[in-house]
């Protein structure tokens, strides 16, 4: 039996445009253990949401495709690629959730909360009206939200931005998924009710089992609550490893960037905080080389000419980057990134 609860290889999906094809995720490959949580990082655009949402089965078809060359298995014997749709929905809510980014966007305004937890549970787990009710009183004083009795027949303009996404998750998490994914779920919060909902987030965890994937642009959020990262990149994968691999020992100059980025707490002098210059490459026509090239200070030729194959650094630590190659020059890292130096 696999211990993956999810195996993603060569995830390819395209969006048919009026000025072309756009390459938004190129290959990406990644597994999720069962009660790990995961975090797939990047900037806007690197493809990362385009991915939970192709987990999801959430693309739209058409503009969107997702290649039947790619294969999402979950839980070790489910290709979600090849599901019908029926199939998918009963898939969703039940064993997978997700989490979006703005709540007001994702909840009903015309409907009371309590009824949109209850709606998956009578649909997926043919409960009664009463128990789901009960059930809905039950997740809204699971995420913390008070007097949930009296909460569970508002409507979610009577809630907080934060209240409103401890709503979201309660209804991800009504029906116990296996798999809860969580695309940028704090984005719209402020820093306290961030930590708060991140808090939330890994106590659920640990009670429930679930395995997570969580989205985000913002590697701070990361060491909190994920054991493994994978760092995304115009469409594909350009490192992944453990919390400890990325943070301390990272490989690539795009997660260096990345890391350069996040102002750290350990640090007594005043730090610059670098961003990383240029934008990244149009995904109409992706470049032949890697696509970082353009923006990296270490680009040599062969960089633009051929993208890098995939580098182990230990077992569970890899990047594609040409500077891994035996013959490329070494490069120093730069001291802010990383916990030591490695030359």
């Amino acid at each position: 039996m696999s211990n993956n609860i999810l195996e993603v290889k060569d995830l390819k999906v395209s969006f048919h445009t009026y000025a072309g094809e756009v390459h938004a995720v190129r290959g990406v490959t990644f597994n999720l253990k069962k009660g790990e949580a995961l975090a797939i990082v990047g900037e806007s655009g690197c493809g990362k949401s385009v991915t939970s949402q192709a987990i999801m089965r959430l693309i739209a078809t058409p503009p969107g495709e997702i290649k039947s060359t790619s294969s999402i298995l979950f839980d070790g014997k489910t290709d979600i690629v090849k599901l019908s749709d029926k199939e998918m929905e009963n898939l969703r809510g039940s064993e997978m959730g997700m989490i979006f980014q703005d709540p007001m966007t994702s909840l009903n305004p015309t409907m009371k909360i309590g009824k949109q937890i209850a709606e998956g549970l009578i649909k997926h787990q043919g409960l009664s009206k009463q128990a789901a009710r009960e059930r809905a009183i039950e997740m809204l004083r699971l995420v913390g939200i008070p007097n949930p009795e009296g909460r569970v027949d508002q409507y979610p303009h009577q809630f907080s931005g934060g209240m409103r996404q401890r709503v979201m998750i309660a209804i991800a998490l009504a029906c116990n998924p296996k798999l809860l994914i969580a695309d940028e779920p704090t984005t719209a919060l402020d820093v306290t009710i961030q930590a708060q909902i991140l808090d939330l987030m890994r106590d659920l965890q640990e009670k429930t089992g679930a395995s997570i994937i969580l989205i985000t642009h913002d590697l701070g959020v990361v060491a909190d609550l994920a054991q493994r990262v994978v760092v995304m990149y115009a469409g594909k994968v350009v490192e992944q490893g453990s919390v400890d691999d990325i943070f301390y020992n990272p490989q690539h100059p795009y997660t260096w960037g990345l890391m350069r980025s996040v102002p750290r707490l350990d640090n007594d002098e005043k730090q610059e905080l670098i961003p990383i210059e240029g934008t990244p490459p149009d995904l109409i026509a992706p470049p032949k080389g890697c696509a970082f090239a353009a923006r990296c200070p270490y680009a040599m030729e062969v960089c633009l000419e051929a993208d890098p194959d995939i580098t182990k650094i230990n077992s569970g630590h890899s990047a594609s980057c040409w500077l891994l190659h035996p013959n490329a020059p070494k490069v120093e890292r730069p001291v802010e990134v990383g916990g030591h130096h490695n030359g």
